[in-house]
């Protein structure tokens, strides 16, 4: 689904943010991509949505990532930003779910119908006609990923989804991520939230890639995170 060979970029020469990064997603599977700050998750995520333009080649199904291909790359792709104020720029819930399908040429009566069966599955009809300004944290994160998935991406791309949420609304946000059966890549320093959701993890630190595989496999390695500026999950650390 998601395809990196030998990608290289640097916003400034003669200082690359990523080296020679070469991976791939399956149709379906749940990545996470951690590493300390600085490692190059968030230039990942903005090469794939064709925000940034470097050295290599990106394919997403197959369709090369490049500035003539952007529509066709962009309605396979939906992407969860960190700050939900940043996504949910309509007055209320449904406006901001019905802009992204009317715009794509989709019929009134189609959009309404994945409105209604995305807000039923992720148990948010309530919310439809809300203001964004008057729901929660908790509540405005998950009418973003509502949002997405009324575009029926087939991947979606996560940016820290679970910041700045309390306990009880972390856990929704997980449960419903766990629940989504498109490709998902992950970015986040919530290490718990990973293993709870992701089936492998991609490491980065300095711009290359320096472990790929299981969650967790490589997120009890408590040396290798260490060397990479991070530590172990919180529901890890105590465990030997």
């Amino acid at each position: 689904m998601i395809k990196f060979q030998n990608v290289s970029f640097a916003y400034e020469k003669g200082r690359p943010v990523l080296r020679d990064l070469s991976f791939s997603i399956a149709r379906g599977e749940a990545v996470g991509l951690i590493g300390a700050n600085g490692a190059g998750k968030s230039t990942v995520m903005k090469l794939l949505l064709g925000l940034l333009f470097g050295e290599g080649r990106i394919l997403v199904d197959g369709t090369e990532v490049s500035k003539a291909n952007l529509a066709v790359i962009r309605r396979k792709l939906g992407f969860v930003l960190q700050n939900s104020d940043n996504q949910m720029f309509m007055p209320t819930v449904y406006e901001d779910m019905i802009f992204g399908p009317l715009n794509y040429g989709l019929s009134r009566e189609e959009t309404e119908r994945r409105v209604d069966a995305v807000l039923a599955r992720l148990g948010l009809t309530e919310l439809k006609h809300r203001y964004n300004h008057k729901i929660s944290g908790g509540e405005k994160r998950m009418a973003a990923i509502a949002t997405v998935l009324a575009m029926e991406p087939e991947a979606i791309l996560m940016d820290e989804p679970s910041s700045a949420l309390d306990p009880c609304n972390r856990r929704i946000v997980i449960n419903t991520i766990r629940d989504l059966t498109q490709t998902k890549l992950i970015t986040s320093h919530d290490l718990d939230m990973i293993l709870d959701t992701c089936t492998r993890v991609l490491l980065l630190s300095g711009g290359r890639l320096v472990a790929d595989g299981p969650a967790e496999e490589i997120l009890r390695d408590r040396a290798l995170l260490e060397a990479n500026r991070m530590e172990l999950p919180l529901s890890l650390a105590g465990r030997r």
